[in-house]
């Protein structure tokens, strides 16, 4: 059976070399005679597999010792609530810029937890994009500052990152690992797996260690962050299976040369995607050109039957999930890490002949 290219926004593609080893690995692991899926969480085989996860983040992150990695589970979702749980002490305040559904989203759950300052709005711009990061204006004393880096249905991102008293706290779930990152310049960031990192099941949480022991006293045990690092995320049984896809995806990225050598990969994918955009009266990119993403890059075509006859026509040739988010509809072509260059090139030939066809 041949592969599809798979444009999906998340679970997403990822790595084949990952896929074929973790096939190698699920009916006996290493000589164990069990599945990797079926080992307890404390035995040594999945012990190295958890720590290998562990170390390949710090690796390629290039953390500082003062930071700590954290597995935990409910995706991104789970932490737009953790996260004011664990940060935002009573009688203070959060600011949150809402650049899109997910900050949005994160910017709603927050609110529950305590007072939040919304320092920029651009969820209903269009075309998309982030807000300016001289334009920001931080509250003196917040106890804590967020962003989402990469907003996946809009394709809009932050192409530099603010530089802030408070902690900054960010939601990096769609475009983690893509590019080099200065990590001190975050107390908190976290990401689902499920589109750079693995399938979903797991979610990464980096953390500086010194933010865990503000946690509110009434935060219940399992949803402190302090919890999970204190016991090297596993205080309880943790997504194994999820994990171990994870170490191989981190491994693969290490070996075709770390966050360096995939940047440079995801900008030449994204920029010939862009260009064939911009080259075209009948294609137009939604987001504003500097804040463009270079994982979800979001389109239209003159009306939205044509939209619904590319995307028929696009999955005819094997080219999968290329329908925009229900809620704004258009194009979008989601190109993570391990998807690859052949697969831009083929949507940007079938575009090609599409226009042609139909402009």
């Amino acid at each position: 059976m041949s592969r599809i290219y798979n444009f999906c926004a998340g679970p997403a593609v990822l790595p084949l070399e990952a896929l074929e080893q973790a096939q190698r690995d699920l009916v006996d692991y290493q000589g164990s005679g069990l599945s990797i899926m079926e080992m307890s969480h404390r035995g040594k085989e999945y012990d190295a597999v958890h720590n290998e996860a562990i170390d390949n983040i710090r690796k390629l992150l290039k953390l500082p010792e003062d930071y700590g990695v954290i597995f935990m589970t409910g995706g991104a979702t789970a932490q737009f609530s953790l996260v004011p749980m664990n940060l935002l002490p009573e009688g203070q305040s959060a600011d949150y810029t809402n650049t899109g559904a997910w900050g949005s989203k994160a910017t709603k759950e927050a609110k529950q937890f305590g007072k939040i300052n919304v320092i920029a709005n651009t969820e209903k711009d269009f075309p998309t994009r982030v807000p300016e990061v001289a334009s920001l204006q931080f509250t003196p004393g917040a106890a804590y500052a967020h962003i989402t880096s990469n907003e996946t249905i809009s394709g809009a991102q932050w192409k530099s990152f603010p530089r802030t008293a408070a902690p900054l706290v960010c939601d990096m779930s769609s475009d983690i690992l893509s590019r080099p990152i200065d990590v001190t310049q975050f107390g908190l960031i976290y990401a689902g797996a499920q589109k750079n990192l693995g399938p979903s099941g797991v979610t990464l949480v980096i953390i500086r260690k010194d933010l865990v022991e503000q946690v509110n006293p009434k935060c219940p045990v399992f949803f402190r962050y302090k919890t999970h690092l204190d016991e090297n995320s596993l205080h309880n049984t943790p997504p194994c299976f999820a994990i171990y896809m994870l170490a191989l995806c981190t491994r693969w990225l290490l070996k075709i040369g770390g966050v360096d050598a995939i940047a440079q990969i995801n900008r030449d994918k994204a920029a010939k995607l862009y260009t064939a955009l911009d080259a075209s009266g009948f294609y137009k990119a939604s987001a504003v050109r500097e804040f463009r993403s270079d994982m979800n890059v979001t389109f239209r075509l003159p009306t939205e039957a044509l939209e619904d006859q590319f995307v028929k026509e696009a999955s005819a040739k094997g080219m999968k999930q290329l329908k925009g988010h229900r809620s704004v509809g258009g194009i979008r072509a989601s190109i993570y890490n391990a998807f690859p260059v052949a697969g831009v090139d083929a949507l940007i030939a079938f575009m090609k002949e599409f226009e042609q066809k139909n402009g």
